[in-house]
């Protein structure tokens, strides 16, 4: 009979946040997969449990998946965990549920915390869409090349950071999203859990003039309002990024006035009369 893959969320500040199907789960596998034995081992010991653990991560996880797969096959219940939160979320774990679903083995998920969903909830900021980014690049011209990118999700955007580089990445992404709301929400779940809001630049220099920031850090961004996201696809495009120079294109390419004055009240959502008036006065 085959066996079981575990994938169990474990705190990631809160030892009080471990579900006793976590501990059960834990407490009844074979063996547990983790990112650092000596992590995990707190854990384990902190709830009086014994199972043997073995390390799994990112520079081992592809050696060990053949191994894994035996395992499941006799029948064995492998549990997998990273050092805090969901594993698969950022972290290499997913690349084990693959092949264990390739292979048609069972899979469950045991439910823990997120630093992802907690820190969007914390943010105040709308959830209805968002999109989880893991790490930005570290050097600033990768960093900002990539959070441009990200100016085209219509959503929410969560990032994790350091507290070392936080302070340079709220700063690139001030630049990048000026007219934005971001949020800086850090020891999520623990004694010292914290957001700050505001709006991108304010935040950034209210962080900066704090000097060091300590914790593991969770930068989320608004999203993009309908304008701003119009703005940015237009440009992204190659079309014009104002009414203003739409128009001046429209008119050196001898488009008639009344025809180009409907075509851009439909890309800039205004008026047509509104458009119009703007032609004449260019015109």
């Amino acid at each position: 009979m085959a066996g079981m893959l575990s994938m169990v969320g474990t705190p990631i500040g809160n030892l009080q946040d471990a579900s006793p199907r976590v501990v059960s789960t834990l407490d009844a596998a074979d063996v547990v997969l983790c990112e650092d034995t000596r992590v995990t081992g707190k854990l384990m010991a902190a709830f009086g449990l014994h199972t043997h653990l073995e390390r799994c991560d990112e520079n081992v996880i592809e050696q060990r998946v053949p191994a894994v797969l035996d395992r499941l096959r006799a029948g064995e219940r492998v549990a997998f965990v990273s050092d805090a939160g969901m594993p698969g979320v950022s972290d290499p774990g997913q690349r084990l549920v693959d092949a264990a679903l390739d292979e048609g083995l069972a899979v469950e998920v045991i439910p823990g915390p997120s630093a992802v969903t907690c820190a969007l909830v914390a943010s105040g900021l709308a959830s209805e869409h968002f999109f989880f980014e893991g790490f930005l690049p570290r050097r600033k011209s990768a960093q900002v090349t990539r959070l441009e990118e990200l100016a085209l999700v219509p959503g929410t955007i969560v990032c994790y950071e350091s507290p070392r580089r936080v302070t340079e990445t709220l700063a690139n992404v001030a630049e990048v999203f000026p007219a934005r709301r971001v949020a800086l929400v850090r020891e999520v779940t623990k004694l010292h859990e914290e957001c700050v809001r505001g709006m991108s630049a304010e935040l950034a220099a209210e962080v900066a003039a704090r000097g060091e920031v300590r914790g593991e850090c969770v930068v989320v961004i608004a999203a993009p309002d309908a304008a701003e996201l119009e703005d940015r696809r237009r440009a992204a495009s190659g079309g014009p990024s104002t009414l203003e120079e739409a128009i001046a294109q429209g008119l050196a390419a001898g488009e008639p006035k009344s025809a180009l004055a409907k075509r851009l009240a439909k890309s800039f959502s205004l008026p047509k009369a509104q458009v119009y008036d703007k032609i004449l006065q260019l015109g």
